[in-house]
């Protein structure tokens, strides 16, 4: 119940945050600081209410009222508009007991009226209809290598790691008398990497995924070159990485596939509509920071220990218009990371998700596996078993 009490209240913080009575600034400034440097208040419209100093106006009536629906006739009885306005005055309350009690301090409210604000105040005035064919084409043009799907080969690894119980040398005996069996016999290689193996990869009989030449976060690039030298079902000899002794096989190939500016004419309008709304999100960023006191204590910043859990961050506010490159799996188990698109077109580096903006998925069209819930943009893990099917192209993040 308690990450959904910011929810129940983020609507009446973000909507009134321009008008606080006099009697909840005070108590010390504990409440209300931050609504009491709000921007200059916004025309009303005709004064309707005023409920401990805030004030209803007949245009949040109006769009209040409209979204009622009459009992009898087209326009609302005495009673229903009464019933309106008493909806208003209780939001009204609800508001100022929500600030008397500091929930505008939440970081879950904060981070929801920051996003609502830059949406309204940066983001809204970018459309897609400002973008023209032929800027769109002369953007993929100049940047054709962004929309090219990569050579990539589907790795199945078997990993031994020394140990107490087992030193090295008897580590590395043992991934010899493995990688002789699944050599002798290669469709084995799945059977034996869920038994013996001894990473993350071994619920899935071995599967690392579809990997590019440049590699993935956590697997050891040793790994990655020594697949794109073997042939496809081949076996690798033993060697030995960080990890530990090291026996792979690789299980599938794909080649580099580029892509026409037809089929990559949503991810090239993505891409430069986000590039639009970053240029918009700094200028933001730099117009409200000229003149604001800030104070940073860098030694004690410097002395906190952080081990990141998140893989990717975001500028606040705004649409998610790319995403990550979705892991694709295939065979029995759990996949991972699977992205709507899955062996779709990387985000480009310059490419970041901006605050504020829903969500978004894959960039461009490609394979993803059967079954299981895989969540935009890679982000997630995407379970199901059997091979991998076509998926559809990559959607927009909304306007």
């Amino acid at each position: 119940m308690s990450s959904l009490r910011p929810l129940l209240v983020v609507a009446a913080l973000v909507g009134f945050v321009g008008t606080v009575p006099a009697f909840i600034a005070c108590d010390g400034g504990k409440a209300g600081d931050a609504a009491t440097t709000a921007a200059p208040a916004e025309d009303i419209g005709e004064v309707l209410a005023t409920v401990n100093g805030i004030q209803i106006g007949s245009k949040e009536f109006m769009t209040a009222a409209e979204r009622k629906a009459p009992a009898n006739g087209d326009t609302l009885s005495a009673e229903e508009k009464k019933e309106v306005l008493d909806g208003l005055v209780e939001e009204k309350l609800l508001y100022a007991a929500a600030l008397k009690k500091g929930l505008d301090k939440d970081p879950k409210v904060q981070k929801v009226m920051v996003n609502t604000l830059l949406r309204e105040e940066v983001y809204a005035t970018v459309k897609n209809s400002d973008f023209t064919d032929e800027m769109l084409q002369a953007y993929y043009d100049q940047h054709k290598s962004e929309f090219i799907v990569p050579e990539k080969v589907q790795i199945r690894r078997i990993l031994l790691k020394p140990s107490e119980a087992r030193n090295d040398d008897a580590t590395k005996a043992e991934a010899e008398k493995l990688r002789k069996e699944v050599a002798a016999k290669p469709d084995s290689f799945k059977d034996v990497a869920a038994k013996f193996s001894e990473d993350m990869y071994k619920r899935r009989g071995g599967d690392v995924g579809f990997v590019s030449k440049e590699g993935k976060p956590g697997l050891d690039q040793e790994i990655v070159d020594k697949a794109f030298g073997l042939e496809t079902g081949a076996v690798s000899d033993v060697f030995k990485t960080t990890d530990g002794y090291n026996i792979i096989m690789v299980a599938t190939r794909r080649e580099q596939v580029e892509r026409t500016f037809q089929q990559m004419k949503g991810s090239v309008l993505r891409k430069v509509k986000n590039d639009k709304m970053k240029e918009l999100y700094d200028a933001y960023i730099a117009k409200i920071k000229t003149g604001a006191e800030i104070k940073v204590e860098e030694a004690k910043v410097a002395a906190l220990e952080v081990k990141s859990t998140r893989r990717t961050g975001a500028l606040p506010g705004m649409p998610l218009l790319g995403g990550e490159e979705g892991e694709e799996t295939e065979g029995g188990g759990e996949g991972m990371e699977g992205g709507e698109g899955g062996e779709g077109i990387t985000a480009p580096p310059a490419m970041p998700t901006l605050p504020g903006a829903g969500e978004g998925v894959q960039l461009g069209e490609g394979k993803a596996g059967k079954a299981g819930a895989m969540r935009p943009g890679g982000g997630g893990k995407g379970g199901g078993e059997g091979k991998a099917g076509k998926a559809g192209a990559g959607k927009a993040g909304g306007e």
